[in-house]
């Protein structure tokens, strides 16, 4: 069995763990949050980021984007997340550094530090009282991401194309630690919602819908897949 060190509401961690589960594997998982990273983490030079992946071999994989190619070459065979086409891969790929690079910068991280992290964190790693307009203004902002993902599922039904692929995983990764937190306000994105509701209906998806966080409590939604 392999072993995820993770933190419950990090988007990268959240992907990892779902790749894991479209392969069919349900992996050890060892909690490691920001405000108190396992010692594990340090055996590397420079220390490792998370997710950090520890294959049954012993063989690891320290950073969403390494954890994530290495699922692909070695389970990779079991299930394709990447699309039938070279340009169906670039595609997937493109959409997934889009939501792990400018969602996350936008939207996932500051919602995440101003609900989560602030109180969790010593003062001198940014800890503190939650600065409530830089929240406000991270809220407002996953609407541009809703309204993205909206039009890529009006058009091609899932993001990358008619089969789920890595974008998928990695837009619904971001979003479900946003709706954890009550951040997500559907509005006029229906179509956005449907297809959210299609992956969280998945069998990969149960297990991040029991996820809790101490002294974080889930939005009233987070776990219903009929919202």
């Amino acid at each position: 069995m392999a072993r995820l060190y993770h933190f419950a509401l990090d988007p990268f961690c959240r992907r990892i763990r779902l790749m894991l589960a479209e392969y069919g594997e349900t992996p050890e998982l060892v909690a490691s949050p920001p405000w108190q990273p396992d010692a594990a983490l340090f055996d590397f030079t420079p220390p490792a980021e998370m997710p950090l992946l520890v294959d049954d071999d012993g063989a690891t994989a320290a950073g969403a984007l390494a954890a994530g190619e290495y699922l692909l070459e070695t389970r990779g065979a079991k299930k394709n997340l990447t699309g039938a086409t070279a340009a169906q891969r670039a595609e997937a790929r493109r959409l997934s550094a889009f939501f792990d690079g400018r969602m996350y910068m936008d939207a996932t991280r500051p919602v995440l530090m101003e609900k989560v992290l602030r109180r969790k964190l010593p003062r001198e790693q940014g800890g503190g009282a939650p600065d409530t307009r830089r929240l406000r203004a991270a809220v407002q902002r996953v609407a541009a991401y809703l309204e993205v993902i909206d039009r890529l599922a009006e058009q091609r039904g899932l993001l990358a194309g008619d089969e789920l692929t890595l974008a998928d995983l990695a837009a619904a990764a971001h979003l479900s630690a946003l709706e954890y937190l009550d951040a997500l306000n559907w509005g006029d994105f229906a179509t956005a919602k449907v297809w959210y509701q299609r992956i969280k209906s998945r069998p990969a998806f149960r297990p991040l819908l029991t996820d809790r966080v101490a002294g974080v409590a889930p939005a009233a939604v987070y776990s219903q897949l009929d919202f």
